[in-house]
């Protein structure tokens, strides 16, 4: 065989080669994202566990849940689940990493929107899946990924023997004064937003929400209607400033709110974007108009309503106004900056 023949086999072969290590790698990136495979009859297996974190103010019979969770997990072929109850100190994340520490191969949040927030911003980035079994109010990110939030038997179907799906991560950055060296530093999963959907947020009565659910912040909204307008600076992606007097600034990781309401009709939880929506209604009249945008999903601009889209947001207010992240009031700041970390969360949802 000639040398030049010699050089054309050695480079097909390098490219067989290198064709079948990327077919190897693709397969086990897609193997880690399924529920752990486990038959009782292998030899040496070791059957998958969960951590369950829970917020007890959200269980009426902690003891029967307990028992009916770990019979479920039981019946699946998994080990018995670690407990892990949130405090009013720590609303999840510590007891995340706790999870992590012990080996847990799912992490299960148990309460409402502002748990699984804090759970998540404690997996992202691990490979470890978070699983949902939802017992709050809105239950966003269930409602989004349509996770069977109404039925607890199919939610633990659906965390003990899902797929993994991928999801964006929101961070936000709450500044205070506008001009903190430090601001704090938050995460997200369905929105954050500043001005009037926050001081709704705030001005909940708990008492009420317990009583009525997500009608209290029908209430608290109503009851909010008449504040003014406040000037605000929009820089979207490094851009140009926008300067606009608003009532609301609303980012988004994905769109619907109770009651499939879809608040930003484009927004998905993996496409690696952020949607932002612009509320500016002009007296009570107005919330007419915004109402009628966002009940058609429309998606077109208007005074009222306006729809857009980035990787990276700082919104700059001319007085501090609340901010609010997954329905969680979190204070008063002169600055939110967000941005998006694509892919970096696992969540376990119905299999396909």
């Amino acid at each position: 065989m000639s040398r030049g023949a010699d050089a054309t086999l050695i480079i097909v072969l390098v490219g067989v080669l290198s064709v079948a290590v990327a077919l190897l790698v693709i397969l086990r990136v897609g193997r880690s994202r399924r529920t752990p495979a486990f038959k009782a009859g292998d030899p040496g297996a070791v059957p998958p566990r969960a951590a369950v974190i829970v917020n007890p103010t959200k269980i009426a019979e902690p003891e029967n849940h307990r028992t009916w969770v770990t019979s479920g997990c039981t019946a699946a072929g998994w080990a018995p689940p670690i407990w892990f109850d949130t405090t009013p100190d720590d609303p999840g994340v510590g007891q995340a990493r706790k999870a992590l520490d012990d080996g847990a191969t799912t992490v299960i949040a148990c309460g409402g929107d502002g748990t699984v927030r804090a759970v998540a911003s404690a997996l992202a980035g691990t490979g470890v899946p978070l699983a949902l079994l939802p017992a709050g109010t809105g239950n966003l990110l269930a409602r989004n990924l349509s996770v069977p939030f109404t039925d607890p038997e199919a939610c633990l179907r659906v965390a003990l023997g899902g797929r993994d799906k991928p999801v964006d991560v929101g961070i936000a950055e709450v500044d205070v004064s506008g001009e903190d060296e430090s601001p704090a530093r938050h995460t997200f999963l369905v929105m954050a937003g500043l001005g009037f959907d926050a001081e709704t947020m705030a001005s909940v009565e708990p008492r009420l929400k317990k009583r009525v659910g997500w009608w209290a912040y029908v209430v608290a909204g109503a009851q909010n209607l008449r504040g003014r307008r406040t000037r605000v600076v929009i820089r979207l992606d490094g851009g140009p400033p926008l300067s606009r007097r608003v009532r609301s600034v609303i980012v988004g990781n994905c769109g619907e709110l109770t009651g499939g309401v879809r608040l930003m009709p484009d927004a998905r939880v993996d496409d690696g974007w952020l949607d932002v929506v612009i509320v500016a209604p002009r007296g009570v009249g107005g919330w007419a108009a915004v109402a009628a945008a966002v009940l058609t999903r429309a998606r077109r601009t208007n005074i009222m309503v306006q729809h857009l889209r980035c990787r990276r947001i700082e919104i700059r207010a001319e007085r501090p106004l609340h901010i609010q992240l997954d329905g969680d009031p979190v204070g008063t700041g002169r600055a939110l900056r967000a941005s998006v970390d694509p892919s970096s969360l696992l969540v376990r949802v119905q299999p396909d």
